[in-house]
């Protein structure tokens, strides 16, 4: 029974009236003074009812196929002229910028140098700008080894372009140099028995494998989509797409591990990899020399993924040319291939609804900017 809670009332709509009608009598004479008066009460009942559930109604859907995405516009020659125009005259009022002495921030805003140039030493290649060796945060200097000269023709190049000091100071202006420069500090970190930054990488990577993109599969169906008649699933994409590159890792790197869908087909809970494969795969990132592992590091960034940026680690790196085979018609895994199995959810997204001009298209360009970077170190 549910509770019943009774309470008396006394209706202010009737009081009201009961005295209007009253004082009228009393003027009429026909009511007399000592005649008892009457308030009628109202009874109400407050209580409470059991909630009955709101019907669920299908998720909207659009009859028809998707609109087709919009198309990029292409720049004219004329105005790609006219972006270089522009960076020349950045740069020529770059080097003719006066410096004033009440304001040192502005000796920032000037570029000190005319010429890139690379220099080739006993110790490796530098790249000096006019006679001055480019040096890292630490005050080392800048030393690429003889064998990696596209290297550092990337970074003179980036010098090259910038119009200002300040721009040095923001890695995204010069990220080959800065990825050469994580290089070498964990170099000089480790010949001085420093292994903390190797460890934070570690841990660093070990957390991205429980969440890895290649691993993170979309459910099988999903209410929220449209019905692709005819078409793959999305999980299935991933899966096509995933399956030769933890095939290639598991008989070559990582020999003997179970690695796991992260996702399962009707779950959004991640379930965590095997003791086994985590501890196999920990050592095996412990061990990369420095070079390695600063662009191990990149890779997993740009990606989301240890396992793809293991994969592009391995496939161009000297240190594991032993584990891929060389010839006509072997494929190799490059930074196209990279980008491809790390943004194919957004590949997915963009075929059906469009891409978001100015973000889609430079994230697209961005990841393979940084993905590029980690084949130019360690090839």
């Amino acid at each position: 029974m549910e509770p019943v809670l009774r309470t008396t009332l006394a209706s202010p709509i009737v009081t009201s009236s009961l005295s209007v009608h009253r004082a009228l009598l009393n003027s009429l004479g026909m009511c007399s003074a000592a005649a008892p008066r009457r308030i009628r009460h109202r009874s109400r009942c407050l209580h409470t009812s059991a909630t009955r559930p709101a019907t669920p109604l299908p998720h909207p859907t659009v009859v028809g196929p998707p609109p087709p995405p919009p198309q990029v516009s292409v720049s004219s020659s004329e105005a790609a002229l006219n972006r270089k125009r522009e960076i020349a005259d950045r740069l020529k009022a770059g080097e003719n910028l006066k410096v004033d002495p009440a304001k040192p921030t502005t000796a920032l805003k000037k570029r000190f140098w005319k010429d890139v140039s690379i220099v080739e030493t006993p110790a490796g290649l530098q790249v000096h700008l006019d006679k001055r060796p480019v040096r890292t945060a630490t005050k080392a200097t800048l030393t690429i080894p003889h064998s990696k000269r596209a290297l550092a023709s990337g970074i003179a190049l980036e010098w090259d372009q910038l119009v200002s000091a300040q721009q040095a100071l923001k890695h995204h202006y010069i990220p080959l140099t800065a990825l050469v420069s994580r290089a070498i500090d964990i170099a000089a970190a480790e010949a001085a028995r420093d292994t903390a930054i190797r460890e934070t990488i570690v841990e660093m990577a070990m957390r991205y494998l429980s969440t890895d993109t290649l691993l993170c599969w979309a459910p099988e169906r999903n209410i929220h989509e449209p019905e692709l008649t005819g078409k793959p699933s999305l999980r299935s994409r991933q899966r096509e797409m995933a399956e030769p590159i933890i095939g290639f890792l598991r008989t070559h790197v990582f020999p003997g591990v179970d690695i796991n869908p992260i996702l399962g087909e009707d779950s959004i809970r991640p379930e965590p990899q095997p003791q086994l494969t985590q501890q196999v795969i920990q050592g095996w990132v412990s061990g990369l020399p420095a070079w390695e592992l600063a662009a191990l590091e990149r890779g997993i960034l740009a990606s989301k993924s240890l396992l793809i940026a293991s994969r592009l680690l391995v496939d161009w790196s000297p240190e594991f040319a032993h584990l891929r085979k060389e010839g006509e018609g072997v494929q190799r895994f490059g930074t196209e291939e990279a980008a491809a199995a790390a943004s194919l959810e957004t590949l997915f997204q963009t075929e059906q609804w469009g891409e978001v001009e100015d973000t889609h298209d430079v994230e697209h360009a961005d990841m393979r900017r940084q993905l590029g970077s980690v084949v130019l170190l360690v090839s």
